[in-house]
């Protein structure tokens, strides 16, 4: 969405920024350190881009900005490697400039060129971290490195909540992928200018045993520190590979810092369903599925505050607009009445996540989220209101959820709680994902580490043979337990919850031959929790 017209004014960094359209700026003890910011928005429906694979075109978010407050910053000293082959200290780094990132090739990782399209700073505690050839880095205990082993964070959690082992992290053992900076960046000298720059574009990233980490150090008080966000999603920092924080750069379309503003000062488009109503009555509307949940939970705790869903949802109901919401959150009991009223006049689809029954495995690989009895008791409550509730079981883990007496208890759980239908899909290890996924099963199931590699193969998607014998069990289980067709087609069997279907997978559904599986009924939104 754009915000013309609702540039920032000047200000001296207090809490309190001036927005054209601002209403006021509220804060809350409930919400400590974070200022909302009501705003009189201009549109409400988001446009989905063109070239994204989603099977819908419009969506609505209610808010901007972010309070998982996830920062990922560096020393402001640090010497980014710019496409020219030369390097700059970050806090030189400008918006627009190209610098040297990596992409996945096959196996292997190789140096490629990257833009920089947002720069933020921050204040936080600060660790150096020095390597075997005396390169030393300066970060976040949140930042993240690419390592032999995947991409560690720089020190666990501060928060025991969150679970230390959840989160791996840099230690003695860990070797840094790159070829390093040899030194602490204060003692390096730029080489003199000439014809002639060295680039190591297209060259493959490694590592060696002059990058192994030999000391981890906190630096006391907070520093401030600055991160960029590129379009590979990474950067060369003193000669290692450095992770991106992720995209913050939306907040900038406001003049809003993308740093500490993007986590504290959040937009709340208090008009939104005013102004959704004027949008959906509009003689050019073509009442087009709109999906709610597609960025962020409609449904997490500020919607608690400010209500804005009950207002979205009769918007789009009276427009005859039909509508899809996601979400693992029991405020959306709240609006029952609501949706019951909604979906007399449209189609309302509600989906639920939940794939695991196990409590402590659940927390394993899922910290923070909702235990499965709390996702069971939301999904009782929106099949007691007389509504069908589909249930995303994704993604199964191969070894750890899956066997067909585990596929037949959680079936067997899901149809006790009233789902309509249960969609199935094998864990997705995509890049990023795979590395933290696989460091976190070697740590707490190394027996299945050599498993998962030959089922995997390096690539993102288990084999065929195992998806199809996941399909086989799943579609078994699910005619035990009676979810034989799905009364909801926007909730259907898929392999990967980032995709619609494929044209084979289309042929291989229960559905197939139907008449059913246009490309208006692959399912309405991705998989998000």
């Amino acid at each position: 969405m754009r915000w013309q017209g609702q540039a920032v004014q000047e200000s001296d960094g207090a809490a309190l920024i001036p927005l054209k359209g601002l209403m006021r700026s509220v804060r809350t003890p409930e919400f400590e350190g974070v200022t909302f910011h009501e705003v009189a928005a201009k549109t409400a429906l988001n446009k989905v881009p063109g070239q994204s694979n989603m099977p819908f075109s419009w969506t609505v978010n209610p808010t901007r900005g972010c309070l998982h407050q996830c920062v990922y910053c560096l020393s402001p000293e640090t010497l980014i490697l710019m496409a020219n082959g030369r390097q700059k200290m970050l806090r030189d780094v400008t918006v627009g400039d190209r610098v040297v990132g990596t992409q996945s090739d096959g196996k292997y990782r190789r140096f490629v060129e990257s833009e920089v399209q947002a720069k933020w700073g921050t204040e936080k505690p600060a660790f150096r971290v020095t390597l075997r050839d005396g390169t030393e880095l300066v970060a976040s205990g949140d930042h993240r490195f690419l390592t032999d082993r995947g991409w560690k964070y720089v020190m666990p959690p501060e928060s025991s909540s969150e679970g230390s082992s959840q989160r791996p992290h840099l230690t003695v053992n860990n070797r840094m992928m790159g070829f390093g900076l040899g030194m602490a960046p204060e003692a390096y000298e730029a080489p003199p200018e000439t014809d002639q720059q060295v680039s190591v574009l297209g060259t493959e990233v490694s590592a060696s045993r002059e990058l192994d980490i030999l000391n981890i150090e906190p630096l006391g008080d907070a520093e401030k520190l600055i991160d960029i966000t590129t379009s590979t999603g990474d950067f060369i920092a003193n000669g290692v590979v450095s992770h991106n924080c992720f995209a913050r750069k939306t907040h900038e379309y406001l003049d809003l810092d993308s740093g500490r503003d993007f986590d504290t000062q959040v937009i709340v488009k208090t008009n939104v369903a005013e102004v959704l109503r004027a949008e959906l009555n509009r003689p050019s509307w073509k009442r087009e599925h709109v999906a709610l949940g597609t960025n962020t939970d409609p449904y997490q705790r500020a919607e608690g505050r400010y209500q804005l869903m009950p207002g979205i949802i009769r918007a789009l109901a009276d427009s005859g607009t039909p509508f899809s919401i996601l979400t693992k959150g029991p405020l959306l009991k709240r609006d029952l009445p609501l949706l019951q009223e909604a979906a007399q006049q449209v189609p309302v689809s509600v989906a639920v996540s939940l794939a695991v029954l196990d409590p402590e495995l659940q927390q394993k690989v899922e910290p923070g989220t909702p235990d499965p009895r709390a996702r069971l008791n939301l999904i009782r409550s929106i099949t007691d209101a007389g509504l069908d509730c589909s249930v995303l079981a994704m993604p199964i883990l191969p070894w750890l959820t899956d066997g067909d007496e585990r596929i037949d208890a959680l079936h067997a759980a899901l149809a006790e709680a009233g789902a309509s239908y249960v969609t199935t899909g094998a864990l997705h290890l995509r890049p990023g994902a795979r590395e933290w996924f696989m460091q976190w099963l070697a740590r707490e199931y190394p027996g299945l580490v050599g498993k998962y590699r030959r089922i995997y193969g390096g690539g993102s998607y288990a084999s065929k043979e195992y998806r199809h014998w996941l399909a086989d069990s799943a579609r078994a289980a699910r005619r035990r337990h009676r979810f034989d067709k799905p009364t909801d087609l926007m909730w259907r069997e898929r392999n990967d919850p980032d995709s619609p279907l494929s044209e084979s997978q289309m042929s291989d559904s229960p559905l197939s031959g139907q008449g059913l599986l246009d490309s208006a009924s692959v399912p309405a939104q991705p998989a998000l929790f």
